[in-house]
Formats: structure tokens, C-alpha cells, sequence
């Protein structure tokens, strides 16, 4: 093992790989700043040109940087001008875009980077120790278990819910789920609840109910109440306060810890993720949180951000487990990688790691440099970024609108879709004024299909309900679900009886 991690590690510094990671994670950052163009458009893109390099190694190292980087670098407009283009910054935008709003542009976009590399550090370097062993746990997981963990990924609705919000919360989960049932069913590939319209055959895009609602009601709210902008057109371009202080340091420092390890045992399940981490990490921080830093959670909360953040880094380098060691895709982008690998002649599994170490290790250890690279590009350009938010009010609203249409329409090539934008934007608008978070809705939406897909499975290998009780995982995850959705009812019932108590002793 130490001689594969040694040749691996030569391979990772030479000059022309060192090349490909920079040139990678630069590719990757500027395609995720854009809403729209996730890692999974931009590393199909790349790939012919990944080919063309002829080395295995050289070609996945460049494909991994891009891969990481766009993640690290989509982030940065979900903080900017609320629009995540990628499921997995959804949660980041939570807190990071309340923050850029009253003028911590630059202090959000620091801790942002610095999560995420701490997350990325972390999980390449579990990767490199814990990778054999973790395949064979990955094995355990099937379509039960699989299933439990989308429920535990539903109950994060709890962390988005405000105070006696609770009801609404759970009626927009409803929602989402509902939205996710548009298009093919999981069992048969016939369209449904698509009244007739051919565009809804193949379901709502991702990226066009994440921009309606974020990023369109955010410039109609800009339009509507000029008050709320000025801050975001005005103070919130001025690049100040973006250093961290101690203090804030050894706020987030036990966030990042957990997270980073709750992120990558994520990633390492096939079929979890990213998304899946991130939103995890978000509820699991604020159910963690005092109760004075859970009212600040959704409200510019450096916990809220730093949270997720980490966690989805994490994931990033946990998701090569099952790729690299049981040739398994544990997400879209993982899926294209995998072909990118059969495509430059190799083999992803148990051998991988003996047959041709070189490979193996040369894309772990650039995972580490490749963050060292993202942290020393991000850092120095931050105040140039956060320069975004000092466009005036009357440029900025055209620049979002702008970017919502152009990621809607690239993401499925199709004019409808713009249509069904304005329409869900307006919608969004709407439920906003009313008070319903939209969270919920897009966290129902992102994990209903894979929810659907496994329990339907599920329900086919076992013959029915059983598969909940003779699966011990199975019941322990819907246990820890169960816990999370009820952990907010008895702290607000707990704070109830001790006032009351309170005032009796009055």
C-alpha cells in the first residue's frame, strides 16, 4: 500500500499533472460561479478533451479538479445573488445570501472558502486512509436502506421551519414531492401527471425550480421593495469586515469538524451525495445549535453557512469511494465519470487499487492539492468578487434575470422552460409573501424521485412492507429521522413548561 501511495504520489506532482489539477479547479470555479452549468454539464464537456491527454492518470486528475471545483466555486452566486445552480449549494445560499445582503459579502464568500477546503482536506485525506475498508460497507446499503437515508434527508424540513412554521413546512415538503412525481414513473417508463403536455414527459429540471424559487423572486422582490435592495445594491458591495475573528474561528471550527466527517461517510453511499450531505449538515448544526443560534439560522447564521459547505466537500471526495473501489457511480457526476473512465481503458473496482495504484492514488492525493490550489485562487479574488454586489440596483436586477433565464434554458435546451420559470417564479413569489419557506419544496423535489426509485424496489425484493423491519439499518435511519423531526416539537414544548413553571413561581 505505502509503495502504490508513493508512486501515486509522484505521479500527482509532476509538472504536466500539477498543470491539469490548477488548470482543472480554474475551469471548475468560473463554470460553477455560473447558475446553470454544474459540474455534470462542464465534465461531459470535458471529457473529449480529457481523452485526448492519453494518460489515465492526467485525464482523471484534470476531471476531478473541475469536479471539485465547480462545487467550491458554486458557492459563490448562491451567496452573491441567490441562485444555486447546483442542488448541492442549495443550503449554502441559506445563510450565506442573508449575509452578503446586510454587508458580510466578503466575510460569507471567507468562510465559504475555507469550509469548503477545510471539507475537501478532510475528505481526501479519510479517503486515502479508510477507502478499502469503506467499500465493503458501501456494499451493505440496498434499496431498504437507501430509502431510509432519503427520509432522513426529508426530515431536514425541521431545520427550515421557523418558529410554529412547523405545518407549512411539511405542506411544501408535500409539494416538492408531488413535483417529483411529473414525468416517468419509477417502475415503468410511461409519462404521468403531465396533463397532456409533451414538455412535462421528462419532469421539471432542477435548475428551473431552483432558479423560480430563489433567484426570480429575488429580483421581483428587488423591484418591489426598493428599501430591501438598497441595502443589497449599496452596502452590501462594500468589501469590509472579511476577515474572520478568533472568536468567529472557534465558532465554526467544531461545525466543520462534524460536518466534514458527516459529509464524506455520506459520499461514500452510492446514491447519496452531495445534496443529500449538505442538507443533513445544515438540519444536524441546527438542531445542535443554542437556541439564540437558532434564531439566527436562515438569517446570515455563520454556522448555517459553514455548515453546509463543509459537508459538501466532504461528500465530493467520500463519493469516490464507491466509484474508485467498486466502479459504482454514487451520483450523475460520478456516472460520467465512469464512463470517462471506460473510456480511457480503465477499470474501476476492487482491483483498481492493485492492478494500477498509480491511478488510484495519483487522484487522491491531487484532491488534497487541488484545495490547496482552490483555497489560493478564492482568497485573493474575494474582494473582487463580492464587487458584484456593489452594482447598482437598476443593473443588478437585469444581471439576475439574465443569469435565471440563461441557466433555465441551457439546463434542458428548450424555450417551454422559460415559461414554466416565470410561471413557478410567480408562484414562488406568491408563497413567499405568504410566509411558506421555500426550502422545503426543493428539498421534497430534489430526493421524491430517488425516495420513489428505492422504495419501489424495495417493495419489489421484499414483497411488501417487511423490508422495513428485516433490515435493522433500515429501522435504525428512520429512527434518527423520526428523532429529528421531533427533537424541535419537544425543545418548544420543554420552553414552554419552563416558562410556565417560571411564572408560577412568580
Amino acid at each position: 500500500m505505502m509503495e502504490g501511495m508513493l508512486q501515486g504520489l509522484m505521479t500527482a506532482i509532476s509538472p504536466f499533472n500539477i498543470v491539469m489539477v490548477v488548470s482543472g479547479c480554474i475551469i471548475g470555479t468560473l463554470i460553477g460561479m455560473l447558475p446553470g452549468l454544474g459540474p455534470m454539464s462542464i465534465i461531459a464537456i470535458m471529457i473529449p478533451i480529457a481523452i485526448s491527454i492519453g494518460d489515465p492518470s492526467s485525464a482523471l486528475i484534470l476531471l476531478a479538479g473541475v469536479y471539485y471545483g465547480a462545487i467550491f466555486g458554486g458557492s459563490t452566486s448562491s451567496i452573491l445573488i441567490n441562485a444555486p445552480g447546483v442542488a448541492s449549494t442549495v443550503a449554502t445560499a441559506f445563510d450565506g445570501y442573508p449575509m452578503a445582503r446586510r454587508g458580510q459579502a466578503g466575510k460569507a464568500l471567507t468562510i465559504a472558502a475555507i469550509a469548503s477546503f477545510c471539507g475537501g482536506t478532510i475528505g481526501a485525506i479519510l479517503l486515502m486512509a479508510f477507502a478499502p475498508a469503506l467499500s465493503s460497507v458501501a456494499l451493505l446499503f440496498h434499496s431498504a436502506e437507501y430509502f431510509a437515508l432519503m427520509v432522513l434527508g426529508l426530515s431536514a424540513i425541521a431545520a427550515f421551519a421557523g418558529s410554529g412554521s412547523v405545518g407549512k413546512a411539511l405542506m411544501m415538503t408535500v409539494l416538492g414531492l408531488i413535483m417529483a412525481t411529473v414525468g416517468e414513473a419509477a417502475l415503468f417508463n410511461a409519462p404521468r401527471f403531465t396533463g397532456g403536455v409533451q414538455e412535462f414527459q421528462s419532469g421539471f429540471s432542477f435548475i428551473t425550480l431552483a432558479m423560480a424559487m430563489f433567484a426570480l423572486p429575488e429580483a421581483l422582490y428587488l423591484v418591489l421593495d426598493p428599501n430591501r435592495s438598497g441595502k443589497a445594491g449599496e452596502g452590501g458591495g462594500e468589501i469590509r469586515d472579511m476577515r474572520i475573528t478568533r472568536e468567529e474561528a472557534w465558532t465554526i471550527a467544531p461545525v466543520i469538524g462534524r460536518q466534514s466527517l458527516q459529509g464524506f461517510f455520506i459520499g461514500v453511499l452510492p446514491g447519496a451525495g452531495a445534496t443529500i450531505a449538505s442538507f443533513l449538515g445544515y438540519a444536524v448544526e441546527r438542531n445542535l445549535a443554542t437556541k439564540e443560534e437558532q434564531a439566527e439560522f436562515g438569517k446570515g447564521s455563520i454556522k448555517g453557512l459553514a455548515a453546509p459547505e463543509s459537508a459538501n466537500n466532504a461528500a465530493c471526495s467520500g463519493s469516490f469511494v464507491p466509484l474508485l473501489t467498486l466502479g459504482i457511480p454514487g451520483s450523475g457526476t460520478t456516472a460520467i465519470l465512469l464512463g470517462a473512465l471506460m473510456s480511457l481503458n480503465v477499470s474501476p473496482g476492487p482491483r483498481l487499487m492493485i492492478d494500477e495504484p498509480d491511478i488510484f492514488w495519483s487522484v487522491i492525493i491531487s484532491m488534497y492539492l487541488g484545495n490547496l490550489v482552490l483555497l489560493m485562487l478564492n482568497l485573493p479574488l474575494i474582494p473582487y468578487i463580492a464587487k458584484l454586489l456593489a452594482i447598482p440596483r437598476n443593473y443588478l436586477i437585469p444581471f439576475i434575470l439574465f443569469f435565471t433565464l440563461m441557466g433555465s434554458y441551457i439546463g434542458q435546451n428548450n424555450a417551454t422552460e422559460l415559461l414554466i420559470l416565470v410561471g413557478l417564479g410567480l408562484a414562488a413569489t406568491v408563497l413567499r409573501f405568504a410566509d411558506y419557506p421555500l426550502a422545503p419544496l426543493l428539498i421534497g423535489f430534489i430526493l421524491g424521485r430517488m425516495l420513489e426509485d428505492n422504495f419501489a424496489r424495495a417493495m419489489q425484493l421484499y414483497d411488501g412492507f417487511g423490508f422495513i423491519l428485516e433490515r435493522p439499518m433500515t429501522i435504525g435511519l428512520l429512527v434518527i429521522a423520526t428523532a429529528l423531526v421531533l427533537l424541535p416539537s419537544y425543545r418548544a414544548r420543554r420552553a414552554r413548561l419552563l416558562r410556565k413553571g417560571v411564572a408560577q413561581g412568580d
